[in-house]
C-alpha cells in the first residue's frame, strides 16, 4: 500500500492523515468544506511543530510529511487510485452508509475500504457495497499521533486477506493492532462508554460532584483522566450517539444513556469543543474549572 484517502478532516480524520504522511504515505485528505481542510493541515502543522520542539522528529520530516498530504473537496477526486480509503466521518450510519456507497463505486476492485467508526456495525456498513471482503473497521484512538491502540474489527464477512494487510499496515505506522469482533461497542467502547455513563448517573443522583468523581477515578484507579473530563474530551453528542448504538444493538438498559447526558446533548453543552461541558473551558481547554451549573 502507497496510497490512502482520508476522508473527514475533522479531529479523528486529520490525525489519522498525519500518522500516515509522517511514516511515509501519499495521502489525500478529503472533506466536503475547505474550511475544514484548512483547519486540519494547520491542526497538523501544530502537531508537528510541537514534535520539532520536543527534538521527536527533525524539520526535514515536517516538510515530508506536508507535502505527502493533498486536500481535496470531491471523493471523485481523491479517492481514484487509492490502496486504502479510511472513513473517518460523523459517527452517525445514515452519513456512513452513504459515504460507503460512493466510496465502492469509485474505488477499485481491490481497495480496502476502511471506517474510523467506535461502534456501527462493520457488517451492515459492508453490506452496501459490492465487496464486503473488503471492508473493515480500522479505530484508532484520540489523539492518533500518541495513542498506539488501533482496534481493527472484522465484519461477517471481511477477508483473511484484508484483516492481515491493515493489521500488517498498523505494525508499519507504529501501531499497536488489536482484533476484535463486530459487536455494538467493540471493545473498547463496550467497556469505556458504560462506565462514563455510570460517572454521569452518579453526578445525576447527587452522590459526588465533578471534581470528586473524576479525582477518585484518577486517584484510585490510576485513570490519567477523570470520566467527567474524558466525556468532555470525546464530546458528549458522541458519547450519547455510542450509548445508543449500544442500546439499540443489545436491547440492554445498562447501556441507555443518563437523562442528564441527554439533556447536556440537547443545551448543546458538549465539551471542550462547544466551550462547556461538565468543566468551563472559555478561558482554558484544560479541565481546571467546573461548569456553573454543577457547582
Amino acid at each position: 500500500m502507497k496510497n490512502i484517502a482520508v476522508i473527514g478532516a475533522g479531529t479523528m480524520g486529520n490525525g489519522i492523515a498525519h500518522v500516515f504522511a509522517q511514516s511515509g504515505y501519499k495521502v489525500n485528505l478529503i472533506d466536503i468544506s475547505q474550511e475544514s481542510l484548512d483547519r486540519g493541515i494547520a491542526t497538523i502543522t501544530k502537531n508537528l511543530d510541537r514534535m520539532l520542539s520536543k527534538g521527536k522528529i527533525e524539520e526535514t520530516d515536517k516538510t515530508k510529511t506536508l507535502t505527502n498530504i493533498t486536500t481535496f473537496t470531491e471523493l471523485s477526486k481523491g479517492i481514484p487510485n487509492t490502496d486504502l480509503v479510511v472513513e473517518a466521518a460523523t459517527e452517525k450510519l445514515e452519513i456512513k452508509l452513504s459515504l460507503f456507497k460512493e466510496m465502492d463505486a469509485i474505488s477499485g476492485p481491490n481497495t480496502i475500504l476502511a471506517t474510523n467508526t467506535s461502534s456501527i456495525s462493520i457488517t451492515q456498513i459492508a453490506a452496501v457495497t459490492g465487496k464486503p471482503d473488503k471492508v473493515i473497521g480500522m479505530h484508532f484512538m484520540n489523539p492518533v499521533p500518541i495513542m498506539k491502540l488501533v482496534e481493527i474489527i472484522r465484519g461477517y464477512n471481511t477477508s483473511e486477506e484484508t484483516t492481515k494487510a491493515i493489521m500488517d499496515l498498523s505494525l508499519k505506522l507504529g501501531k499497536t493492532p488489536t482484533e476484535v469482533n463486530d459487536y455494538p461497542g467493540f471493545v473498547a467502547n463496550r467497556i469505556l462508554m458504560p462506565m462514563i455513563n455510570e460517572a454521569i448517573e452518579t453526578l445525576y443522583h447527587g452522590v459526588a460532584g465533578v471534581e470528586e468523581i473524576d479525582t477518585v477515578m484518577k486517584l484510585g484507579m490510576a485513570h490519567p483522566m477523570g470520566p467527567l473530563q474524558l466525556a468532555d474530551f470525546i464530546g458528549l453528542d458522541v458519547c450519547l450517539s455510542i450509548l445508543n448504538v449500544m442500546y439499540d444493538g443489545f436491547k440492554n438498559p445498562k447501556y441507555a444513556p443518563c437523562p442528564l447526558l441527554l439533556n447536556m446533548v440537547m443545551a448543546n453543552k458538549l465539551g471542550v469543543k462547544s466551550g462547556e461541558g461538565f468543566y468551563d473551558y472559555t478561558i482554558s481547554k484544560k479541565a481546571e474549572k467546573v461548569s456553573d451549573q454543577f457547582k
